[in-house]
């Protein structure tokens, strides 16, 4: 006798009718769902319940929420590739006017880059102390960028899918102005720094999985027990002196890294 198969939970059916809906582009990057409180009564279902159906969807990076404005559909259905041995290069950086390779990354994929941008003179963390061999209580220039992404002429939707904090030696702080600015215009820090003679000539990253802090999740609108991206990327000289660390911390829901090198060199013609 054949065993009956057991009904989907409501969390697990409703959320697949939604992904469904999404996957199908019924629902189109950027349309507004119905807010918890219409979710429960659509479906007669707890309140608790609806918000667990979100947010399984924004695990899956399917879905976020405004704090005030409601939860919409992601600007971006499937990850956001991000080509790390490109994204840097002047002529990308610097493409269309882009302050940087983070609003040229976004503009590529026909979204709208707005930034809150806070800068800080304050203690970096152990780690960046320590690459920079500064004392460890001495401060230096932070800037730290929440980057979000929009749709062109929609104010509401508008997604938060990166944290980044940059620090800069405090001797490069003091012959780079233009790092202290909100905007420091075409290409970005980068740009700034090459003209004032501390050009990034290699770069490292290093990349750990890690749970986000209460802060960063909450910048990030996700779930503390949602896993984070955390890049640690280096900017270096032709000297081999660490001018700039960046600390990236991305979803790994909605963000794929790419990599690609030569491993030897061409056969000769």
């Amino acid at each position: 006798m054949a065993t009956k198969q057991k009904e989907p939970g409501k969390v697990e059916r409703i959320a697949s009718e939604i992904r469904d809906k999404i996957e199908r582009g019924a629902l189109a990057p950027g349309s507004r769902l119905p807010g918890v409180p219409q979710l429960q009564k659509d479906h007669g279902i707890a309140y608790q319940t609806a918000r667990d159906i979100y947010g399984l969807l924004e695990d899956e990076g399917l879905v976020f929420s405004r704090r005030g404005k409601g939860t919409f559909v992601s600007l971006v259905i499937g990850k956001i590739i991000s080509d790390r041995t490109t994204r840097y290069l002047a002529v990308l950086r610097e493409a269309g006017g882009a302050a940087g390779a983070y609003e040229a990354e976004m503009r590529a994929r026909g979204l709208d880059p707005k930034n809150t941008v806070v800068i800080d003179r304050d203690v970096p963390p152990k780690k960046v102390a320590e690459i920079f061999e500064m004392h460890h209580r001495a401060k230096t220039l932070k800037r730290q960028r929440i980057m979000s992404a929009g749709l062109p002429g929609n104010d509401e939707a508008i997604e938060v899918v990166q944290v980044a904090t940059s620090w800069f030696p405090p001797d490069v702080v003091d012959a780079v102005p233009a790092l202290a600015e909100m905007n420091t215009g075409v290409g970005g820090s980068k740009s700034r720094m090459a003209e004032a003679g501390f050009k990034q000539v290699r770069l490292r990253e290093e990349v750990e999985v890690r749970s986000p802090t209460a802060d960063e999740a909450a910048a990030l609108g996700i779930q503390v027990e949602q896993a984070v991206l955390e890049i640690t990327h280096k900017g270096i000289t032709v000297e081999g002196r660490v001018v700039e660390v960046c600390i990236h911390v991305l979803p790994r829901a909605k963000w794929r890294l790419a990599y690609e090198w030569p491993i030897d060199s061409p056969e000769p013609g």
